[in-house]
């Protein structure tokens, strides 16, 4: 994990590739399957994979709790960048609270696999702190396990 200004990010490489690993992040019936850690669970993933279309996604705790994200996709270049912020909701309409932009980067790795940069912007330390808080680094990690495990899966497309 890097930890720049507002800014925290995950680097890693995923034995899967690249295609697969973007299939993971821009289809929800995928998504659903490894965004959050075991044992919470994602029971809605509605995306729109286009700047100005929605990703909203509710994660469901062991506990009955639910956390329910509605945002919008900023910047989609497919196979190599994903932007999406709470920000706004689908259409690029602004909400009242925003707690974080989130950018996807990926690339070949060397010798196979894919290069993973997963960053979190926050507009204050705070924001950033209550991130760090919430297990952001574990987390995340504990998530890109599941997406490399789901993405080892699928098929190649052609």
């Amino acid at each position: 994990m890097t930890d720049a200004d507002n800014t925290l990010s995950v680097t890693r490489t995923i034995d899967a590739l690249r295609d697969a690993v973007w299939r993971c992040w821009t289809e929800g019936d995928l998504l659903k399957q490894w965004f959050t850690p075991a044992p919470w669970t994602v029971p809605e993933a509605d995306l729109d994979t286009r700047p100005g279309g929605r990703m909203n996604v509710t994660m469901a705790g062991p506990d009955g709790q639910t956390v329910q994200t509605e945002g919008c996709f900023l910047e989609v270049a497919y196979g190599e960048r994903l932007v999406f912020t709470d920000a706004f909701a689908e259409g690029f309409m602004p909400r009242a609270e925003a707690f974080v932009t989130s950018a996807v980067e990926l690339s070949d790795a060397d010798g196979g696999g894919t290069n993973i940069v997963w960053s979190a912007r926050h507009a204050t330390p705070e924001a950033k702190a209550r991130h760090v808080e919430m297990g952001m680094a574990s987390g995340w990690n504990a998530a890109l396990d599941q997406l490399e495990a789901l993405a080892r899966t699928l098929p190649a497309t052609a």
